[in-house]
């Protein structure tokens, strides 16, 4: 994350991202599939991931990554090999991006759900732990029921973010804001339409 200066002088914080190019892998059309989407292909590598044995030869540029996303707009002009690139989006529009958040692990329900500590003092000996967890009956837990667990890594999606740099040298995007995941995730971009 950096901060850039807008028109009032006021620092705004900025997440830029890696926005090479991508590969349209596939059309999909309502005739064959049932539904209309574009499969793009990002991250190409020039070898085949493992030894090709036979009359079977991989292409040169195979994609690394594959995302499938629906299309409603009739008049779409793609073909597969083209490439889309961050001059897709123009600053100011409004987007969503969905990456998976960072992992933090077991976790216990102080960290995990915000729950309060113990008293430290008159006697009390359970600092973290989570307490009684029911009554008598019905004499079992019920799903969903705010324990410890696993924390962190599910997929997350920030709405309403606004794009406020695009520089399609150097392959980079901006957001206004935070976006989620770590550092060298992947990260969807989608327009709100």
């Amino acid at each position: 994350m950096t901060s850039i200066l807008d028109e009032k002088g006021a620092a705004v914080p900025v997440t830029l991202l890696s926005a090479s190019p991508n590969v349209v892998t596939q059309l999909k059309s309502e005739e064959t599939d049932g539904y209309r989407g574009v499969q793009l292909g990002f991250e190409t590598t020039k070898k085949p991931s493992k030894p090709q044995t036979g009359h079977f030869k991989a292409s040169k540029a195979t994609p690394k990554i594959i995302r499938e996303f629906r299309v409603t707009d009739e008049d779409i002009d793609l073909s597969v090999g083209d490439h889309l690139a961050a001059d897709a989006f123009s600053v100011g529009d409004v987007v969503k991006a969905t990456g998976l958040s960072k992992g933090k692990g077991f976790a216990g329900t102080i960290k995990r759900h915000n729950f309060h500590l113990g008293r430290k003092t008159h006697g009390g000996r359970s600092y973290r732990r989570p307490g009684s967890i029911g009554s008598m009956y019905p004499q079992r837990i019920f799903p969903g029921k705010k324990m410890a667990g696993q924390m962190g890594h599910q997929k997350v999606t920030t709405k309403n973010l606004r794009v406020a740099i695009i520089d399609t040298d150097l392959g980079v995007i901006g957001l206004r804001g935070a976006v989620p995941g770590p550092k060298k995730g992947l990260v969807l971009i989608r327009g709100t339409k």
